[in-house]
């Protein structure tokens, strides 16, 4: 998913906002000019990971949400500059977890200048490592939170010093307010509860003989 905020968007999302169906079809008229999407079933703030014909998208009061499979990149710093150009507020993050292959990847913009990006994944290393790590992330960079039990008897060693699926939920915890696995506490909001309208997307014209 990308979000686009004014302020940091868990001081948007523990408001629990409505969305504006009007302003949300032009933010997506803007960043898919050359899609026809057709209003379908909503969902909520936990669609983050749609399947490739969907988008689940809402603006709201000072914060913008879309997700969409453009978004899961091993790049996130090489997104398509149209979707920070477009933004419509000051901040703009994306985050992209997959939990079969436990890949993450993060990226923050500030006046539309990336600050931050991270991927990485056991298979495939450290994709991108870019910007002043996050407070928050220094103990998993650091070993505090290991992603294999030391104790036990284990011949393949991990890559990393932490599960990438678990900093990802670090930082959907510090910076969106929320998660999506692993600890839940009443200081955090329920995905659920903030919806998001879904739209269909055209299927492609060409055809497999």
């Amino acid at each position: 998913m990308i979000v686009y905020s004014d302020d940091q968007p868990s001081n948007k999302f523990k408001r629990y906002p409505k969305p504006d169906l009007e302003k949300t079809i032009s933010l997506l008229n803007r960043l898919f000019p050359n899609e026809k999407l057709e209003k379908t079933d909503d969902g909520d703030l936990s669609f983050t990971c749609p399947p490739n014909d969907m988008i689940f998208a809402g603006h709201f009061d000072g914060i913008s949400v879309v997700a969409a499979k453009e978004f899961g990149i091993d790049n996130p710093s090489k997104i398509d500059r149209r979707f920070i150009s477009e933004s419509p507020f000051k901040k703009a993050y994306i985050h992209a977890m997959h939990s079969v292959v436990d890949w993450f990847a993060f990226a923050k913009w500030e006046d539309r200048e990336l600050t931050r990006s991270l991927s990485l994944s056991p298979d495939s290393g450290i994709i991108e490592d870019f910007g002043e790590k996050f407070e928050f992330e220094l103990p998993y960079w650091k070993g505090a939170h290991p992603a294999i039990d030391r104790s036990e008897e284990d011949d393949e060693e991990y890559p990393f010093k932490f599960h990438p699926l678990e900093l990802g939920e670090e930082f959907l915890k510090e910076l969106f307010g929320y998660q999506l696995e692993g600890f839940e506490g009443s200081e955090l909001i329920e995905p659920e509860k903030i919806r998001l309208y879904g739209f269909k997307r055209p299927k492609p014209w060409w055809r497999l003989w």
